[in-house]
């Protein structure tokens, strides 16, 4: 499952990327798995391979699952393997952090690291905190939430914005306010009875191998070498 990062535009690039790491992998489902509960897929004892969020895996998924590395998007501003999160209002809202948070902030889950937990350490840093929360199941629906009025401000993972930018409207109907301190970006993961290093193997091929539209469209430049532990030392703020 490569979910994380699967908007309708890339979808096709995805299953060629897969088809690639499976190739050189030499198993796995010839399919990718866009219909399953993430929780269960990433927890399923036959995992090849999935893409899970920084926070889930230290606070859950450590200790059941392998790290298998970690890709690099080439995020501005950002050491290979890291992103940040970016603050999002209405095109209009001249508001700072401490007016916004005044208002009602949207996220997408308490278990996601660029929507709730670095969003909200950035805010703790300054003493702040939002009036309300809006709970909306998604990177793109917090996005719509703010563009709707539903909420005032809310912080999207950066390549997912840079991703909405490309393939939305919605670049031309937010802006980007601040951007919080970058963590290890978004890491693949296995099950514990396979092999990490031979799924690490497959996917450098794969990069390699991939062409240059579909390196584009998925932002994709390589796989580093991440320690847990860099991710494990990540504050985890408490949920909502």
């Amino acid at each position: 499952m490569l979910g994380m990062y699967d908007m309708p535009a890339v979808q096709a690039a995805n299953d060629r990327f897969w088809s690639l790491i499976r190739a050189h992998l030499g198993y796995g489902p010839e399919r990718l798995t866009r219909d399953g509960d993430v929780w269960e897929v990433w927890q399923d004892p036959n995992l090849v391979l999935a893409q899970t969020c920084g926070m889930p895996f230290r606070t859950r998924l450590h200790g059941q699952v392998q790290l298998v590395g970690t890709p690099d998007y080439g995020l501005p501003d950002c050491s290979p393997g890291h992103y940040c999160s970016v603050f999002v209002v209405r095109r209009d809202d001249t508001r700072n952090i401490g007016g916004l948070c005044e208002g009602i902030f949207a996220y997408n889950e308490a278990l996601s690291q660029s929507g709730w937990a670095a969003p909200v350490t950035h805010m703790s840093q300054s003493n702040l905190r939002p009036a309300a929360l809006l709970e909306t199941g998604g990177h793109a629906l917090s996005a719509m939430a703010v563009v709707d009025g539903k909420a005032d401000f809310a912080a999207l993972d950066l390549l997912t914005w840079l991703m909405l930018r490309q393939h939305t409207d919605l670049g031309d109907r937010l802006h980007e306010l601040v951007r919080t301190d970058p963590t290890p970006t978004l890491p693949y993961i296995t099950a514990t009875g396979q092999n990490p290093n031979a799924i690490a193997g497959a996917i450098r091929a794969a990069i390699d191998q991939l062409g240059d539209d579909d390196k584009r469209l998925l932002h994709i430049r390589g796989l580093v070498e991440i320690p847990v532990a860099a991710y494990l030392a990540v504050p985890s703020p408490p949920e909502p």
